[in-house]
C-alpha cells in the first residue's frame, strides 16, 4: 500500500520506491509459499517473461546493453511487481491505495493553486494550461491515477446499498471534475472510451448502445458545426514550445505530430525491423530528424534540446527492439483480453493502458512502469476477489 500511495510523489521521493522495493525483494523468501505460485495465470506470464528476456538478449547481441539498461530495468519494475505481491491474498488495500493517492494527488494540487492565487499568479478559467506546476506528478500521469482511482471506484459499486458507495460515487465525481479542471485531454479520452465500453456489459444491453449511440450522434453533430475552433485550439495549443520538458509530460498533440511523423520515417528507413536499433540509438536518430525536419528555430531547439522520445509505447518498440519485442507485448495484452472480455473490471484495465500507450512511453518512466505493474498484478495473479469482481460486473447498472 505505502509504496503505491506514494507514487504520486516521485518528483519529491523518487528513491523511496526504489527502497521500499528492495525491503519487498528481501522479504519476498520469508513470506511466499508455494501454492502462491499456482494463482499466476500462466500462459500470460510465460509470454511476459520471453518479452524482458527477449529485450535483455536482443540488446546484448546488438551491443546496446550499456546503453539501453538504464529503460530495460524500468521495464523489469512490472514483472518484479506481479511475482512481489503472490503472497498477497487480498487486493482491496492495493486498489484503495490508487484511490488515496489519486485523491492526494488533487488536494495536493488544489492547495498549490491556493498559494499561486495568493502569490497573485496569473489565472484564467483553463489556468492549468498555464500553471501545471500546481500538479504533483506530470498530468498525463495524473491524468492516468485518475482513471484508474474511477474505474476502481466503480467496480466497488454494488446493487445493493451500501454505505461505502457514497464514498465510491464522490469518489468517481470528484476525479472526473479534475480531469476536466486540468484538461488531461488523453484521461478524458480513455473515461469516454471506457463509458462506451461499458455499454456491452449488463442488462438492457441493446437498449443501452442505442441510447448511447444516438447521444454520440448528436455530440459529434453538435461537435461538428459549434465546436471545431476551441476544439482546434485544444489540440494544438498556443504553449510556448520552449515551457514543455522530457519530465512534464503535458505536450499538446500539435507537437506530438511533429514527434510521430518523425518516429514513422525512421520506422520506414529501419532496415533491422525484426530486432531493431536499440533505444538509445532510437533516441538519436529522432534528434537527428528534429534538427533536419523542423523549420521552426525555437521548435528545433527545444525538440533537440529536450530529446523528446516517441510519445507512442508501441513505436518505441517497434523501432528500438523490432518487430519480435512489439509482437511479444502485445501478444501479453491480447491474450488477457481474450481470457478477460465477458468482464468490464479487467478489461477496462487493459483498454485504460493500451490507449495511454499511443500517446505516451509509460516505459521511459519510473511511475509510468509502477503504473502498468499496478494493472499487470491486478490481471496476472488469480484473488480471492476474482470472483467478487465478477458478481459485481453483472450486478452494477
Amino acid at each position: 500500500m505505502l509504496l503505491y500511495l506514494i507514487i504520486p510523489f516521485d518528483e519529491y521521493v523518487r528513491a523511496l520506491p526504489n527502497v521500499l522495493m528492495a525491503f519487498l525483494v528481501l522479504s519476498f523468501p520469508f513470506v511466499v509459499t508455494r501454492n502462491d505460485f499456482k494463482k499466476l495465470l500462466i500462459k500470460p506470464t510465460i509470454i511476459l517473461i520471453l518479452f524482458f528476456v527477449f529485450l535483455l538478449v536482443n540488446s546484448l547481441f546488438q551491443g546496446n546493453f550499456y546503453q539501453d539498461i538504464a529503460i530495460i530495468n524500468k521495464m523489469m519494475i512490472p514483472i518484479g511487481l506481479v511475482f512481489l505481491y503472490l503472497p498477497i491474498a487480498n487486493f482491496n488495500k492495493l486498489k484503495k491505495a490508487i484511490v488515496f493517492s489519486a485523491f492526494t494527488a488533487i488536494v495536493f494540487t488544489l492547495i498549490q493553486f491556493v498559494i499561486l492565487v495568493n502569490q497573485n499568479a496569473e489565472i484564467s478559467l483553463l489556468f492549468f494550461q498555464e500553471t501545471v506546476d500546481a500538479l504533483l506528478i506530470d498530468r498525463v500521469y495524473v491524468g492516468l491515477l485518475c482513471v484508474l482511482s474511477i474505474v476502481i471506484s466503480y467496480q466497488s459499486l454494488t446493487k445493493k446499498y451500501h454505505p461505502d458507495n457514497v464514498y465510491y460515487l464522490t469518489n468517481i465525481l470528484i476525479n472526473v471534475l479534475y480531469l476536466f479542471l486540468i484538461m488531461s485531454k488523453t484521461a478524458i479520452i480513455i473515461l469516454v472510451a471506457l463509458t462506451l465500453l461499458r455499454q456491452f456489459y449488463g442488462p438492457k444491453r441493446k437498449l443501452r448502445l442505442i441510447i448511447t449511440s444516438g447521444m454520440l450522434l448528436m455530440i459529434i453533430t453538435f461537435g461538428y458545426f459549434k465546436l471545431q475552433e476551441p476544439i482546434k485550439k485544444i489540440i494544438n495549443s498556443n504553449k510556448n514550445i520552449s515551457e514543455i520538458s522530457y519530465n512534464e509530460s503535458y505536450m499538446p498533440i500539435g507537437y506530438r505530430a511533429i514527434i510521430w511523423d518523425c518516429a514513422a520515417l525512421i520506422s520506414n528507413e529501419n532496415t533491422n525491423k525484426l530486432f531493431g536499433i536499440g533505444f538509445r540509438e532510437t533516441t538519436h536518430q529522432l534528434v537527428s530528424c528534429y534538427d533536419t525536419k523542423i523549420t521552426d528555430t525555437t521548435i528545433k531547439e527545444t525538440f533537440v534540446s529536450k530529446k523528446f522520445n516517441s510519445h507512442n509505447q508501441y513505436a518505441d518498440f517497434y523501432i528500438s527492439s523490432g518487430l519480435v519485442s512489439l509482437l511479444l507485448f502485445l501478444g501479453i495484452l491480447l491474450f488477457l483480453q481474450i481470457k478477460f472480455y465477458q468482464n468490464f473490471f479487467p478489461t477496462a484495465l487493459i483498454v485504460t493502458i493500451v490507449l495511454f500507450g499511443m500517446v505516451e512511453n509509460y516505459f521511459h518512466r519510473q511511475v509510468g512502469a509502477y503504473y502498468f505493474g499496478f494493472i499487470l498484478v491486478m490481471l496476472l495473479i488469480n484473488n480471492t476477489n476474482k470472483s467478487n469482481s465478477v458478481k459485481k460486473d453483472e450486478v452494477i447498472v
